[in-house]
């Protein structure tokens, strides 16, 4: 049932639940004024009434303490007759005598003789005081007897009244309680409706504002705070300009994409028509016809390169959870396959035998982008170095501008020449997809690209295909 309520509050607007937050506090306040405050009330006023018939009695009590005449032409009793609340009376040896004057219109034999039973069980049982409300024809009576010695003899005195004052005194507590509690709901009302409508208002700023940029106009989000909302602003608007950044760098890229298919498709067309027609552009056939087989290499290369960008979105989504690549395998394969691009350029290896989380297809594709990489600018040798989550990739080429490391291996940044290369792009993705980190540096002579993890991660592994297994079943299947 709880956990219904939850779900049912959750699914409410923010505007509802702060409704249904306010109803719960008026049932709660209902049911503790009812419940609770109610039952105070009426503890207050019995005190009161007690406290008033008792503050009434003491001149009485002082009075025949003091062993003074209960005559009425006295300034007590002158007094006493005053007294329209209360009626005050003495009973001694089971006589009731009344001290208010004129005497109280309120007639009732078994009332007064509840009074002396009550006197004379204060005597045999030695109470000083003893009060009380009893229910009588016309409704309930509040009674204090208090016991004194007058002329060496003990004296009774009691007091009583009706409702009346207690009803004035519960309806003006009442009255005073319910202001207040209205007053301070009031407050936290409007404190809290305040407080919903400072969180409200700027929700709904953000809703619009990622209204429009799905409807593709140009808005601006001004909120200015400090918290998780101000916060959560702050990421939206970041995150609006690198996407126009990178929809605009894609849009460049893929013009300059587009171009770079146009030159080889029209130069193998051009050439193709040339040799049908007899022409031999590059003096002879053969030389023409190694123009046409480089120009499709290199239109089959850029394919290769944007089917395996959108390949690494399929990787990202499959369950490589536990699955481990032997990185001294996929180098060693990547340096024999890359030996016949420059025979001037020497390659260092200095490789350990350590595993990366993910698959080999990826980590193979990635180590041989940077390759390429390198290749296209070292002078005069490559070193590879394999550690513990940690690969590391040299070459003595020229240094790379400050600016450019920053932008290294964002998607769609333009590289050397105003060319768009996909390689670095395609090697960023990847460590990320396994949770690495890629990052280029100039160093003394030349350039590295590292790929590393900062804390070592324990994983279960699994074995996966293309030679990919868990550390302990490589080391035992090679024992």
């Amino acid at each position: 049932m709880k956990h219904k309520l939850g779900f049912y509050f959750k699914k409410l607007s923010l505007t509802q639940q702060v409704l249904m937050i306010i109803l719960v506090m008026l049932i709660f306040l209902t049911l503790f004024f009812t419940f609770f405050l109610n039952k105070n009330i009426e503890i207050t006023i019995s005190n009161q009434m007690y406290s008033v018939m008792d503050s009434r009695q003491k001149p009485i009590l002082s009075a025949l303490e003091a062993n003074e005449p209960v005559t009425f032409d006295n300034d007590l009793f002158r007094y006493l007759s005053t007294d329209s609340v209360q009626t005050n009376c003495m009973i001694e040896d089971d006589t009731i005598q009344f001290l208010t004057i004129p005497e109280h219109s309120f007639k009732n034999d078994a009332f007064y003789n509840f009074l002396i039973v009550k006197a004379d069980q204060m005597l045999q049982e030695g109470v000083s005081e003893m009060h009380g409300t009893i229910e009588v024809d016309d409704g309930p009576y509040y009674y204090l007897l208090e016991k004194c010695i007058s002329r060496g003899k003990p004296v009774i005195v009691a007091s009583f009244m009706d409702d009346t004052y207690a009803s004035e005194f519960r309806s003006s507590l009442i009255d005073s309680t319910v202001y207040v509690m209205v007053v301070a709901f009031s407050l936290i009302l409007m404190i809290l409706m305040i407080w919903a409508f400072s969180i409200i208002h700027p929700l709904n700023q953000i809703r619009v504002y990622i209204s429009q940029i799905k409807q593709g106009k140009d808005v601006e989000l001004n909120i200015k705070r400090e918290d998780e909302i101000g916060e959560v602003a702050r990421e939206l608007i970041s995150m609006k300009e690198e996407l126009s950044k990178q929809q605009n760098a894609k849009e460049e890229m893929i013009h300059n994409i587009s171009h770079d298919l146009k030159t080889p498709i029209a130069t193998i067309k051009s050439y193709s028509e040339s040799i049908k027609d007899g022409i031999y552009p590059y003096g002879d056939l053969e030389s023409s016809v190694d123009v046409i087989l480089n120009n499709a290499q290199r239109l089959e290369d850029k394919v290769h390169s944007l089917l395996y960008l959108n390949r690494i979105e399929y990787l990202i989504t499959t369950d490589a959870e536990g699955v481990v690549t032997n990185m001294k395998e996929v180098v060693e394969q990547v340096v024999l396959n890359s030996a016949v691009i420059d025979p001037d350029i020497r390659l260092i290896t200095d490789v350990e035998e350590v595993f990366f989380d993910g698959l080999l297809e990826g980590w193979r594709v990635a180590i041989e982008n940077i390759m390429e990489n390198a290749f296209r600018y070292a002078k005069t040798y490559i070193k590879i170095v394999v550690r513990e989550n940690d690969i590391r990739i040299y070459n003595d080429g020229p240094k790379m501008p400050e600016d450019r490391i920053e932008t290294l291996f964002k998607p769609y940044e333009k590289g050397e020449g105003g060319r768009f290369g996909l390689g670095l792009s395609i090697v960023s993705k990847v460590t990320k997809t396994n949770h690495y980190i890629v990052k280029g540096y100039n160093t003394d002579d030349g350039v590295c690209f590292r790929i590393y993890r900062p804390i070592t991660q324990k994983k279960g592994h699994k074995r996966g295909k293309n030679n990919v297994g868990s550390r302990n079943d490589w080391q035992r299947d090679h024992r």
